[in-house]
């Protein structure tokens, strides 16, 4: 019966919906004078009993176009036919009282005090304003109501249950029953506050606590769970997905409180929660407007453009407007794409598009040469462990000559400025790829010292979602039905965004002086353990019973907790609250040139473990972890 009764609803909607909208202001105006002449009849009837003397009838009709002209006058000073009765709220019913009784007193005034008609009576004028007053927000409330209604007996709409009874949760209730524009309806609330227990929030009951996710998503049939609670910590967060174990539905949440203040409409994108929202601290936020000075008009150089930092890298620099983007790339594909991609998206913008190798001096310089850049953003590197242990020459050539290779080109050009993307992994390194880092990184502090060009290092951790890392090969491995595999139950690593990243290598470039080791503050490590299960769950499957999770043990280079910081370094605060300079004694510099020199010629012929021991020599704090590796 509901069913077809909502049928029937819908239908005369698609087919008389357009007409109602069409002569929408004439038909609210034609209700609301229907509604003043019912209150006003009502009145004389309250008044005398429903038994009307003759002479009072005569004077009721003789001055009802003087109730409806003041009445809808008043209505019409207060903008009331204005208002969407599908929204109606407390404000909309105050403009309502306060146009009646404003009616209530023009009414008096025009016919006792004016007029003279002081047969009319006093208390049907007081009674008109508030049967008016009563019958205007009666009628609004009726089609709110009703209007919720149909979405709640609804059965094409998705069953969701909410996560947070506050301010949040109440405004998304709200808007979905008034009609916004969402595919589910809300089932149910879930609060840890006491106080709302039991309570009803817009009709829809507070059934119980988060712990309870499972239980009540099960008794309620909801089809997903919706997180309403924007300033939720990652505790809360990691307790909400712990809660939803076993719940084989998605989980969605509300975008975070500074977004919802900078856009209200933000409210209504409800979106699948996703790992940025378990970092363990708020999104690093920098000047994007001091980069326009920087960037507009100039010609920047980033090496390593196809890859996860690089390509970012390029689409935010893009939005500055510089005069000429040169991307440098050896893998034609990733370049192909990206390329085309910022042709498309920034018409404006000059792209040049270059396959090199930045170990191949000869190229290096010839592009150089050829575009004259003003910034150099280097990118390219090779940055996996394991692989990197079984090619330690590859790791050197590419991280280190490489790296100088670029270094050096940019010095006789005269680049004014040259930002190094580093890794956390390079602080007491215990792989071949963190040792060959922390070279460079020392790199740029003695090639700052050689000419004008201002030589910055950027030093993060590991980034949410780019290539080869670990969250890529989790959502594979769930994909296929586990097992996901962990190397250690307690390993920890720094998790970021790459918009985040990308924003700390442009805001060093604002910042650097030269020289300088800039670090951003990234709370607290997050257990990988902890990361694959929020994945499993997330995909609404059963950690241990769905998807197995599986220790394999550590890799050859491997470290159970990575640094940001080593015990020499000294660190100092900068201009931004989340940027950090790591100060400390790099290698000697004659030493680092004369091992450099040797390696441009005797690398292919110098055996492994020498190498090692350079390294070793020049990164005091490596400690390698021997394994088998091949020439």
């Amino acid at each position: 019966m509901k069913h077809r009764v909502e049928q029937l609803f819908r239908t005369l909607a698609d087919r008389y919906g357009s007409t109602v909208l069409a002569y929408r202001s004439a038909l609210v105006i034609s209700a609301q004078l229907i509604l003043i002449l019912a209150a006003n009849l009502t009145a004389f009837v309250l008044r005398f009993d429903a038994d009307i003397p003759p002479e009072y009838q005569q004077v009721m009709w003789d001055h009802i176009p003087a109730v409806l002209l003041i009445f809808s006058s008043g209505l019409w000073m207060f903008g009331t036919q204005r208002g969407l009765w599908r929204y109606v709220g407390l404000h909309d019913i105050g403009k309502i009282i306060f146009a009646s009784l404003t009616s209530v007193g023009a009414l008096y005034v025009i016919l006792h005090v004016v007029g003279g008609v002081i047969q009319y009576p006093r208390s049907v004028i007081v009674l008109t304003g508030l049967l008016n007053g009563l019958y205007l927000v009666g009628i609004r409330l009726a089609v709110r109501w009703f209007r919720e209604w149909l979405r709640i007996v609804g059965p094409t709409t998705r069953r969701a249950l909410i996560v947070g009874a506050g301010n949040a949760g109440e405004l998304l209730v709200r808007d979905m029953l008034s009609g916004g524009d969402y595919d589910c309806r809300p089932v149910g609330f879930l609060d840890d506050d006491p106080v709302k227990r039991k309570m009803r929030i817009h009709g829809i009951p507070v059934v119980g606590t988060i712990a309870a996710i499972k239980e009540a998503a099960g008794k309620l049939e909801a089809n997903e769970i919706i997180i309403a609670i924007p300033s939720a910590s990652t505790t809360v967060m990691q307790k909400i997905l712990t809660a939803s174990e076993g719940c084989t539905i998605p989980i969605k949440t509300l975008p975070s409180v500074k977004r919802l203040l900078d856009d209200p409409v933000s409210l209504r994108q409800v979106k699948p929660m996703n790992l940025d929202d378990l970092l363990q601290r708020e999104p690093i936020e920098t000047d994007r407007q001091g980069l326009n000075p920087l960037i507009g008009g100039k010609t920047l150089l980033v090496t390593g453009a196809g890859g996860s930092i690089g390509s970012e890298l390029c689409r935010q620099i893009a939005q500055h407007k510089p005069r000429l983007l040169v991307l440098f790339e050896r893998y034609e594909n990733a370049l192909h794409s990206l390329m085309l991609e910022l042709e498309a998206t920034f018409p404006d913008v000059r792209i040049l598009p270059v396959i090199g190798d930045v170990t191949v001096t000869d190229r290096v310089a010839e592009i150089f040469h050829q575009t004259n850049p003003d910034i150099v953003f280097h990118a390219a590197a090779h940055k996996h462990v394991p692989l990197m242990e079984l090619n330690p020459k590859e790791a050197i050539r590419n991280n280190i000559l490489g790296t100088r290779v670029v270094a050096e080109a940019a010095v006789n050009t005269g680049v004014d400025r040259f930002v190094l993307i580093s890794t956390d992994k390079a602080v007491n390194p215990s792989s071949i790829m963190g040792a060959t880092k922390r070279v460079a990184e020392h790199l740029m502090q003695e090639f700052n010292q050689e000419g004008l060009t201002k030589f910055t290092v950027v030093r993060f951790g590991n980034v949410l979602g780019s290539n080869g890392s670990v969250v890529p090969l989790f959502y594979d491995q769930i994909r296929r039905g586990g097992p996901v595999t962990v190397t250690h139950p307690e390993i920890k690593r720094f998790f970021m965004t790459i918009p985040e990243a990308v924003q700390l290598v442009l805001q060093a470039s604002v910042i650097g002086k030269g020289g300088e080791v800039f670090v951003l503050d990234m709370g607290e490590q997050i257990k990988v353990t902890d990361l694959a299960r929020n994945m499993i769950v997330l995909a609404g499957l059963v950690p241990g019973k769905d998807v197995e999770i599986v220790f394999t043990g550590l890799r050859h280079g491997e470290k159970l907790y990575e640094e940001l910081f080593e015990e020499r370094e000294q660190v100092e605060p900068t201009a931004h609250p989340k940027i950090r300079r790591a100060v400390g004694a790099p290698v000697p510099i004659g030493e680092l040139s004369a091992w450099l020199e040797s390696l441009q010629v005797n690398l292919p012929k110098t055996e492994e473990e020498e190498l090692l021991h350079d390294l070793r020599r020049l990164v005091p704090s490596f400690q390698p972890v021997l394994s088998q590796r091949v020439s």
